[in-house]
C-alpha cells in the first residue's frame, strides 16, 4: 500500500492543496485512498465533509474507540497530510511508513530556508535515502524575479523537482467545495493538468 506523505515544517507552503489534489488524482484513477493528516486534529476531514458523494470517494482515518487511527480496511493508497513544525519523533513516524515526499514550497525566502533545512534533515535520517522525494513549487508567476531565484536554488539541491504549479484561484475555487483538479471538465483548468503532468509520472515510476 503506497503512502504519499505531503511535508514541509514551514506552514503556508501549500500542503493541504498539494495533498488533496494527489488523493483526488488517485481517487479518479480507480485506488481505493485514504486522505489523513498526521496530527489528532485531522483537519482533512473538513474538506472531505465538502466532497460530494457522488464523487470518486476519498475516505478518511478510521477511528477506534481507544482513539487509535487506521486506514480504512481495503484502502490500496494512502496521503498524508502534515502539520507545520514536523520534526523529531512525529518526522520520525512519518519517515517509517512513506514510500514518496514531496515537499511543497512557494517562492519566498522564507520557504527557501525552511526547505534547505529540511532537506538536509532528511538526507541525515536513516530512512532519508530509501523514499522517494520530490520538490513542488507552488503558486508559481512566470517571468518574475521570486521565480528565477527559486528556481536557481532548486537547481543546487539534491532533490529533483517533479512540478511546477501555477499560482491560480483555480486551486481556492475548487477546494472550497471538496472538489480537485480532476472533479470538474478538463477544458476548465486544462493549464494546470499540463502542469501535473510530469507529477503523475514520478508517482507512478
Amino acid at each position: 500500500m503506497p503512502v504519499i506523505v505531503i511535508a514541509n515544517p514551514k506552514g503556508g507552503v501549500g500542503k493541504s492543496t498539494l495533498a488533496t489534489n494527489v488523493a483526488g488524482l488517485l481517487a479518479r484513477q480507480g485506488h481505493a485512498v485514504m486522505l489523513g493528516d498526521v496530527d489528532r486534529q485531522q483537519s482533512a476531514r473538513q474538506w472531505l465533509a465538502l466532497r460530494s458523494p457522488q464523487l470518486p470517494l476519498i475516505r478518511s482515518w478510521d477511528v477506534a474507540h481507544d482513539d487509535i487511527v487506521r486506514p480504512p480496511k481495503g484502502t490500496t493508497h494512502v496521503v498524508l497530510d502534515t502539520p507545520a513544525g514536523l520534526h523529531g519523533k512525529r518526522l520520525d513516524a512519518v519517515l517509517k511508513i512513506a514510500d514518496r515526499l514531496l515537499i511543497p514550497l512557494q517562492p519566498s525566502l522564507f520557504d527557501i530556508q525552511a526547505t534547505h533545512a529540511f532537506v538536509q534533515a532528511l538526507r541525515q535520517h536513516r530512512r532519508g535515502h530509501e523514499i522517494g522525494v520530490g520538490l513542488v513549487g507552488m503558486r508559481i508567476k512566470e517571468h518574475t524575479l521570486s521565480n528565477e531565484q527559486l528556481h536557481q536554488y532548486l537547481s543546487t539541491l539534491p532533490v529533483p523537482v517533479v512540478a511546477w504549479l501555477r499560482d491560480t484561484q483555480n486551486y481556492v475555487q475548487l477546494a472550497a467545495h471538496g472538489l480537485t483538479l480532476w472533479d470538474v471538465a478538463p477544458s476548465r483548468v486544462e493549464r494546470d493538468l499540463e502542469q501535473w503532468q510530469p507529477l503523475k509520472e514520478w508517482l507512478t515510476r
